[in-house]
C-alpha cells in the first residue's frame, strides 16, 4: 500500500513537472512574439502611447494566431493528393501552405483594421516589411539588375505585385513559407513581362552570365 502511494505521488510530480515544463515553454514562446512586437513597433517612432499599445495588440495577437494555427495543422496529417493545374502529387511542403492558407480571414482582417485606423499608410508599410524582412524592396531591386531598361510601367505593375505578395506572407509562420508566397507574385511578374514583349527566360540567362563574367574577372586580379 505505501508502494503505490509513493508510485501515484511519483506520477503525480512528474505529471506537474512536465506541465510546469510546457507552460514555461508557452509562455517563452509568447514573451518572444511581445518581444519582436514591440521591436516592430519602435521602429514606428510613435510619440501617441495608446496608438503604440493598440498596434502593439495587434500584431502580438496576429503573430499569436499565425503561430497556433500553423502548430494545430501538422504536415504529418498530408491526405496526399495532386495539384489540379500540373497533375503533380502534393508534397509535405505543398501542404503546409495550404493548412496555414486555411486560417479564417478574420486573423488577418483583424490586424489590418487596426494598422489602418492607427497608423499613416506609410507606417503600415514599415510594419508588413518587418513581417516579410524587407522582401518587396529586395527583390525589386533583383528585377532592376535582370531587367536594366525596366520602364516606370513594368515597375509600378512588378512592385504592385510584390505588395500583394507581402500582405498576404504575413499570415505565414516560418521565412520558408513566405518566400512560398512571394515566389508565386514572382511568377505573376515575369509572366507581365512576358506578355508586355519581354523574354523573362533570356534576360534571367543574361543576366547570369553577366554575373558569372564579373566574378572570374575579378577573380584574375
Amino acid at each position: 500500500m505505501i508502494n503505490l502511494k509513493k508510485n501515484i505521488s511519483l506520477i503525480a510530480f512528474s505529471i506537474a513537472m512536465a506541465s510546469g515544463q510546457v507552460c514555461a515553454q508557452a509562455s517563452g514562446h509568447n514573451q518572444e512574439l511581445q518581444k519582436k512586437a514591440t521591436e516592430w513597433v519602435n521602429e514606428l517612432k510613435l510619440s501617441d502611447e495608446s496608438k503604440k499599445q493598440k498596434v502593439q495588440t495587434a500584431i502580438t495577437q496576429h503573430l499569436t494566431e499565425v503561430r497556433d494555427w500553423h502548430n494545430a495543422h501538422p504536415v504529418k496529417d498530408n491526405p496526399v493528393g495532386i495539384n489540379p493545374g500540373t497533375g503533380n502529387t502534393l508534397s509535405n511542403w505543398d501542404w503546409e501552405v495550404i493548412y496555414c492558407s486555411q486560417k479564417p480571414k478574420t486573423v488577418h482582417e483583424s490586424l489590418m483594421n487596426t494598422l489602418n485606423t492607427e497608423l499613416t499608410p506609410e507606417q503600415v508599410e514599415i510594419v508588413l516589411d518587418q513581417y516579410t524582412i524587407g522582401k518587396v524592396a529586395f527583390t525589386l531591386k533583383g528585377y532592376e539588375a535582370i531587367v536594366p531598361d525596366l520602364t516606370d510601367k513594368e515597375r509600378t505593375e512588378i512592385l504592385k505585385n510584390l505588395k500583394q505578395a507581402r500582405e498576404q506572407a504575413i499570415d505565414y509562420k516560418s521565412m520558408k513559407e513566405i518566400s512560398a508566397i512571394f515566389e508565386i507574385y514572382k511568377t505573376k511578374c515575369e509572366q507581365y513581362l512576358n506578355n508586355n514583349g519581354r523574354n523573362w527566360k533570356q534576360l534571367f540567362k543574361d543576366y547570369v552570365n553577366k554575373r558569372n563574367a564579373e566574378k572570374a574577372a575579378q577573380n584574375k586580379k
